[in-house]
């Protein structure tokens, strides 16, 4: 029998993504987010839920552009570290040590360290209660080339990307292969 959990932020897993984006000033920042995903095959679109109170908010709308950094479980305190703190008043890639670098094709930063990276420009803002959803167009995907499998694609074992338990405030690793998407339920 299953148990009501009420209307609630709860599906399993969320991803971790830091977005990346330039201050007014130029300044690099980043924040951590897990309200996201990819939302559109053609063109190439992924989504990120953000507060207004965020400081990341008006740096995307300026610059209508922003980078998903997908961290390895490597830098999961970073990852952390940065949705903890403020762009406002701290120097996040100071703080942590990692290293900006400035996309040639969008108006955002991107985390050199960070393994798998999306470059987005913004195409579209969506208010949404408490949330404004900004849709980006993905510009370029770029990842480490020891992070590719054999046919060049990114092999999801190799970045080992961090995902998020919501309500539960938890993270987590893939798992291990479970089967081949689209062939598994061909048995049935």
């Amino acid at each position: 029998m299953k148990k009501s959990m009420g209307a609630k932020t709860l599906a399993f897993p969320a991803p971790v993504w830091v977005i990346g984006s330039y201050d007014p000033e130029g300044k690099a920042n980043v924040m951590t987010a897990a309200w996201a995903g990819i939302c559109s095959s053609k063109p190439p679109c992924a989504g990120i839920s953000l507060r207004k109170a965020t400081y990341s908010y008006d740096c995307i709308r300026e610059r209508e552009a922003f980078t998903i950094n997908v961290p390895s479980e490597t830098y999961a305190g970073e990852a952390d570290y940065f949705g903890i703190a403020s762009g406002r008043n701290t120097d996040k890639f100071k703080a942590s040590g990692l290293t900006p670098v400035k996309s040639e094709l969008v108006d955002a930063p991107y985390i050199r360290e960070f393994p798998m990276i999306l470059e987005c420009k913004l195409l579209l803002t969506y208010e949404l209660g408490l949330h404004t959803y900004f849709v980006g167009e993905i510009m370029d995907v770029k990842v480490d080339a020891d992070m590719l499998d054999d046919k060049g694609m990114p092999d999801i074992e190799k970045v080992r990307p961090l995902i998020f338990a919501p309500e539960v405030r938890e993270y987590y690793g893939i798992g291990e292969h479970i089967g081949q998407a689209f062939e598994m339920g061909k048995k049935l």
